[in-house]
């Protein structure tokens, strides 16, 4: 659920409207309840909500009128559909006009309230911009000052308001997302619907419908046509994360669709036009997706005209204390810690971790360091006891070595990892160039000798890694 959602209730029957005021409430929303069309057309006009749930016939402006004028003065406004089977026609051609979704009647409440937290994280995602570089308390923003983030924001900048397809990269964990709404936010689509779907997360047989909608009967349990993600989000964008684990038969359907700018539904013959721009992401390795047969060459063509690449979070230690006092900020005042305060010792021991979780798992130790400490000053050893407690003392260099790998290769074959070789490389090279310069006192020439490389690399790596300052190297010679 999305918190503190405000949704906009409009239903004529006042048994139905109260039954559903309530268990909205119970959900956590904040709860606006109007009984005429032009009551909810009046509401929904003062830009204070968040999702619009409406009966589709309404004593003066019914609900289809009321989604057409809607949708041309707020594109990006949700509005939910209930209606009867009698008139599944009519709520078809609201979601054409720009409905979210709609539901038949009758229909069980869990499956209402499911569509309301979808409808109103939708809703977040499209009023919510990301802020390149910013620091401070903005709810969401992609932080780094490092050269490689720069040149991240550089190119969203470049690339954002072009016509074209952008295929998204990098681990997870890594913000892809944010990459995604950024693109969206400063596009010339920016007033239209963001639709974000999940390939991973939707069953390969409800996908293609998902996608790209259904016919009447087209399978079992297709008890009435359905528009799809991509019809909705026509004249906007259509982020699709993870198209890494799209099936081959669902990557035939999406060329097409790139291709020809139309689709047919699963079912149909009918032939709809769209205007849609795809932004894609993925973790995984396409190329070799493509050399074993799994994804398609022409769809990887297609989606990436543009490629961005996000680093992985070890790849740019040097951002992770701005991202420490971002994430205090931004989680504080909400856990009761309205300012609080981090010990140097404390970051550098987060600055010296691998995570292979990246952003998101720096963010969710982080939430539960202001958790544990409830407004203390926070030590290096609540941060240990936070990292710990977040299941992530064996993915420290600190830790067993082979444990580390073991638990690595467990993550790569659940999906939760990549590019383990990599990570072991660069856990192992951290754990040896930071204990050699430690034990040689901060001789450069010396710690080189002793592993065997030039003075050039061994500065080299110092640089790289992040260990060419800190509290255990101020003596570095340059």
């Amino acid at each position: 659920m999305s918190p503190g959602a405000k949704v906009l209730l409009i239903e004529d029957d006042a048994g139905i409207a109260e039954t559903l005021e309530r268990v909205l409430a119970d959900e956590g929303h904040e709860v606006t309840v109007k009984r005429h069309g032009d009551e909810g057309l009046a509401c929904a006009s003062t830009g204070a909500v968040n999702v619009v749930v409406t009966d589709l016939r309404l004593p003066g402006l019914n609900g289809l009128e009321l989604t057409r004028r809607l949708r041309a003065a707020q594109p990006r406004l949700p509005v939910i559909l209930i209606t009867a089977f009698g008139t599944t026609d009519t709520a078809i051609e609201a979601t054409k006009f720009g409905a979210y979704d709609y539901l038949l009647k009758p229909f069980a409440i869990p499956q209402l309230l499911e569509l309301v937290r979808k409808a109103a994280e939708s809703n977040r995602l499209m009023s919510e911009p990301v802020d390149l570089g910013a620091r401070g308390i903005a709810r969401d923003a992609l932080i780094g000052r490092s050269e490689v983030m720069q040149a991240i924001y550089k190119e969203i900048g470049r690339v954002a308001s072009k016509p074209v397809n952008v295929l998204i990269r990098g681990e997870t964990g890594t913000g892809k997302e944010l990459i995604a709404r950024a693109l969206y936010h400063h596009s010339d689509r920016a007033a239209a619907p963001f639709i974000a779907v999940n390939c991973a997360a939707i069953p390969e047989p409800l996908l293609e419908s998902e996608l790209f909608g259904h016919e009447r009967g087209a399978f079992t349990g297709a008890e009435a046509r359905r528009i799809g993600r991509f019809e909705q989000a026509d004249h906007g964008t259509l982020f699709l994360d993870e198209i890494g684990d799209m099936t081959p038969s669902t990557q035939v359907k999406l060329v097409r669709v790139l291709q020809e700018q139309c689709l047919q539904r699963v079912g149909g013959r009918e032939s709809v036009p769209v205007d849609v721009r795809v932004i894609a992401a993925t973790h995984r390795d396409l190329e070799a997706a493509i050399g074993q047969k799994q994804f398609r060459e022409d769809l990887f063509y297609r989606l990436s005209v543009v490629v961005i690449t996000l680093p992985p979070l070890r790849s740019r230690r040097e951002d992770i204390p701005e991202l420490v006092r971002y994430f205090l900020q931004k989680h504080g005042p909400a856990l009761g810690s309205a300012e609080p305060s981090i010990r140097p010792e404390a970051v550098e021991f987060l600055q010296e971790q691998a995570w292979p979780g990246n952003v998101r798992q720096l963010e969710n130790v982080v939430r539960k360091i202001v958790l544990s400490t409830q407004g203390y000053t926070i030590s290096a050893e609540h941060a240990r006891a936070a990292l710990q407690q977040a299941g992530g003392a064996n993915f420290s260099p600190a830790g067993p070595f082979g444990d580390y790998i073991e638990q690595l290769i467990a993550a790569a074959r659940r999906g939760e990892a990549a590019d383990v070789h990599a990570r072991v490389i660069d856990v192992a090279e951290r754990e040896l160039f930071s204990r050699a310069i430690r034990e040689a006192g901060g001789n450069q020439a010396k710690a080189a000798r002793w592993l065997g490389v030039s003075r050039i690399t061994m500065k080299a790596k110092l640089v790289q890694l992040g260990l060419h300052r800190g509290r255990d190297h101020e003596s570095i010679a340059p």
